[in-house]
């Protein structure tokens, strides 16, 4: 049943349901967010989208580092504690393998691969004939977060980084946060002598934030950094533990927020080729053999990625980029909109 399917479709079917037996807001969510609406591209209005990923131990990529920061043991333990009291209403299991089949049965037969939007409209035409239980609103958000996923998924396919360098220059900004500009100094996690300048952290910073951040902001960034690094990183995980640079909390949060910049502007230059959409929609026939050996090699590394990385079939793989351009979702998720 599943190979019926694109990637993600039955863990968005599924929440759903569970959207039908949550609370529309909890006090510890409005506690910790003060301000939901700025996740509106990414998350529906009662976040519970985010508090599905939260039970699941999973933080979004998308929340602000503030959130991030606000999000305390103290608060998780919270949220998690008032998830005991949902649950109680909505969907029943009967109810939900009864829809379940329905919509199968609907959908299975002429289509080879069942997509979100025949959700969408499935649900949509549920909610309307056999049930309110399902905000229309929450559907919309569901897909929003559906596209920000894929597009996600179809940039780290695309982009092709070269990790050495990554953990390289990670590793000197964590020593380097140690010492204010105008000196020189060997980074023990690299045997390198790093010129510690302005220049030096601004390169580095923007490759972990962009241009974003203004002077004060950027002065704060690294204070945090040098204050977790000191009390937290060297002197419990790397004294006490004995672990190395690479296996820490601190290490693994400034690698992952490196990537994840970079690979924000990653399809701009084949979305201004006008090949790009053709050779996608050409690959693995004769006609794809037209095009520059460029194009093929980098498409050739998107689906085949999408594939390994993801469980896209090549014919998925080939629809999810197809539905990525048209849709426009690198402009809709630009982090500047």
């Amino acid at each position: 049943i599943s190979a019926s399917f694109f990637p993600l479709f039955l863990n968005n079917y599924a929440r759903v349901i569970i959207s039908t037996r949550m609370k529309t807001e909890t006090p510890a969510t409005r506690e910790w967010i003060e301000n939901p609406s700025k996740y509106k591209r990414y998350c529906d209005e009662h976040l519970q989208l985010l508090r599905m990923e939260i039970y699941a131990g999973i933080i979004p990529s998308w929340l602000s580092e503030d959130d991030r920061k606000r999000f305390t043991a103290k608060r998780r333990r919270k949220l998690l504690g008032e998830s005991d009291d949902e649950g109680n209403t909505g969907f029943s299991g009967r109810d939900s393998i009864k829809t379940f089949n329905e919509f199968y049965s609907n959908y299975s037969k002429d289509n080879p691969l069942i997509t979100m939007s025949m959700l969408y409209k499935f649900f949509s035409k549920y909610n309307k004939e056999q049930s309110e239980k399902i905000s229309e609103s929450f559907l919309n958000s569901l897909v929003q977060m559906y596209n920000y996923t894929i597009l996600q998924e179809v940039k780290e396919s695309l982009y092709d980084y070269n990790a050495d360098e990554i953990s390289r220059h990670v590793k000197q900004y964590i020593f380097a946060s140690n010492f204010e500009p105008g000196t020189s100094q060997t980074c023990p996690f690299t045997g390198e002598t790093i010129k510690i300048d302005e220049d030096f952290f601004l390169n580095v910073e923007d490759r972990i934030f962009g241009n974003q951040k203004d002077k004060s902001q950027r002065r704060r960034f690294r204070e945090d950094i040098q204050k977790e690094y000191t009390s937290k990183t060297l002197t419990q995980e790397i004294i006490i533990d004995k672990k190395n640079i690479v296996d820490t909390k601190l290490y693994a949060s400034l690698y992952e927020r490196y990537v994840h910049n970079l690979k924000e502007k990653v399809l701009d230059p084949f979305l201004e080729n006008e090949n790009f959409r053709r050779a996608i929609k050409d690959y693995d026939i004769e006609e794809f053999k037209a095009y520059d050996k460029r194009i093929q090699h980098d498409i050739t590394f998107l689906i085949q990625n999408l594939c390994n990385k993801f469980g896209y079939s090549e014919q998925g793989a080939k629809e999810v980029c197809i539905y990525v351009i048209d849709n426009d979702l690198a402009k809709a998720f630009a982090i500047n909109q």
